[in-house]
């Protein structure tokens, strides 16, 4: 007849493998809608792309008006490891940086999402947008946010296409910006994913 220690022991080990089978089918379920959204996103991003095409002219919205000079990525990835035990790597999207904050920040933090410094104009060598935000209230001025640097930076990015552009060339922007974060979530996922089945699987062969 078993001890109660064997019993104790089954038993931990019966809820370790449940809690593996529900992580996968967590992270199966996520990762199915991710992908239904992404799908859903790109047709919409497209579809916003051509009516941008049809109002404002194949002419003006073409990549033959892209800059195809070297310049420093505005988006990029990050990975790290969440959890060192279990070395399961995490992406992280850093979106609308300058150069000028790329070059300070290549040996240091980096700004994240939406989270911009200002962008320091050459000709001044202090600018307003520089100013502590607390001597900016006491002027009466209200200090710059991250997403107020972000909009001028997805506004710079639309100028090669002119001064004025049709609202849905900028939906468009914000479509594949969403499909971009998306895609990220959706790595992420797919890693969880696949420890998950790597579990399960451990603990088919461990049973047998």
């Amino acid at each position: 007849m078993p001890s109660s220690e064997n019993r104790t022991e089954s038993t931990d080990k019966l809820m370790e493998t449940d809690q593996h089978v529900l992580n996968f089918l967590d992270s199966m379920d996520t990762y199915l809608v991710l992908m239904d959204s992404l799908s859903s996103t790109l047709r919409q991003g497209w579809l916003e792309l051509a009516s941008a095409r049809h109002s404002m002219g194949a002419a003006r919205v073409s990549s033959a008006l892209f800059n195809l000079k070297s310049h420093h990525a505005s988006t990029t990835l990050e990975i790290d490891n969440v959890d060192v035990n279990v070395e399961l790597p995490h992406l992280t999207l850093c979106k609308w940086a300058s150069s000028d904050d790329s070059e300070k920040n290549s040996g240091g933090a980096k700004f994240k999402d939406d989270e911009l410094s200002p962008p320091p104009k050459p000709e001044s060598p202090r600018t307003q947008d520089e100013e502590p935000q607390d001597r900016r209230a006491e002027s009466g001025e209200s200090p710059v946010s991250p997403d107020d640097h972000a909009q001028q930076a997805r506004s710079r990015s639309l100028s090669m296409f002119g001064t004025l552009v049709s609202p849905k060339l900028r939906a468009t922007q914000t479509s594949f910006e969403r499909a971009l974060e998306m895609l990220v979530e959706i790595s992420n996922v797919r890693a969880s994913l696949l420890h998950a089945h790597d579990q399960v699987q451990k603990d088919l062969k461990a049973a047998k």
